[in-house]
């Protein structure tokens, strides 16, 4: 294990995780900071990838980097002038370079998203619940839910699933005892304090309070997922007749 001390007394970790992998750890709690340290890593490294490297794969807190090491060891020890002998010392002291530079060089410019939203009916069967849990009434769910900004920490668990940061705790509720077995695609949902979009038809269970028009995962385009992490989404309510017109469009 590495370490750098970085601003806000920050102690960034650079970890192997195997002969193919660096994992480079801004901290253990979910922040727009750290995860704004996250994003920009990954910004740098689409610009300035190095020989060898395949992919990065960005969490809430973190970025795992893989290698192919033989590559890095016959292109990258001296090109960076490093005496070490394995491939993860080579990597992290590329990584440990490339972090240094996040400071003023590679802030991100978020997209901000709007994503409409069908509140109640037959598309959200457990918004009474998340009132009635809270004290609220439904229209003031609503207008609490549709007024936030939400960072997209990351995409995961089913195709262009979004992990939304920013909820407010005034509508916070808990996951269902029982999961459904199959929710529908772009139904829009709360579990603690967390919301999310469904992009496909897949078990789980959030409580359900909307559905979108809006199509997350289109694996046709590139990229398929509408949202990428660092991205602000804001959600807009619609009535039934707006969401079926922009079905109709394919919007």
């Amino acid at each position: 294990m590495d370490q750098v001390n970085k601003e806000n007394n920050i102690d960034i970790q650079f970890l192997p995780l195997s002969e193919t992998a660096v994992l480079v750890e801004f901290g253990k709690s979910i922040s727009p900071e750290i995860n704004s340290k996250v994003k920009s890593l990954g910004e740098y490294l689409e610009r300035n990838s190095f020989p060898g490297m395949i992919e990065y794969v960005s969490a809430f807190s973190s970025v795992t980097v893989f290698y192919n090491p033989l590559v890095v060891m016959k292109n990258c020890k001296q090109a960076i002038g490093l005496k070490y002998s394995m491939a993860h010392q080579i990597v992290t002291g590329i990584l440990k370079e490339a972090v240094g530079k996040l400071g003023s060089s590679f802030k991100s410019n978020p997209k901000v998203v709007e994503i409409p939203v069908c509140y109640g009916g037959e598309f959200g069967p457990d918004l009474p619940y998340v009132a009635e849990q809270n004290k609220l009434n439904i229209d003031e769910v609503i207008e609490i839910h549709s007024s936030g900004e939400y960072l997209v920490y990351m995409i995961g668990f089913a195709p262009g699933f979004p992990y939304l940061g920013g909820m407010s705790e005034r509508i916070a509720a808990p996951r269902r005892q029982s999961p459904r077995t199959a929710i529908p695609a772009r139904s829009v949902g709360i579990a603690g304090m967390q919301t999310g979009i469904y992009p496909i038809t897949t078990p789980g269970g959030w409580q359900l309070i909307g559905s979108t028009p809006v199509e997350l995962f289109r694996p046709t385009e590139d990229p398929p997922s509408l949202l990428q992490a660092g991205d602000i989404v804001r959600f807009r309510p619609i009535s039934l007749k707006e969401y079926e017109k922009l079905r109709e469009g394919k919007q």
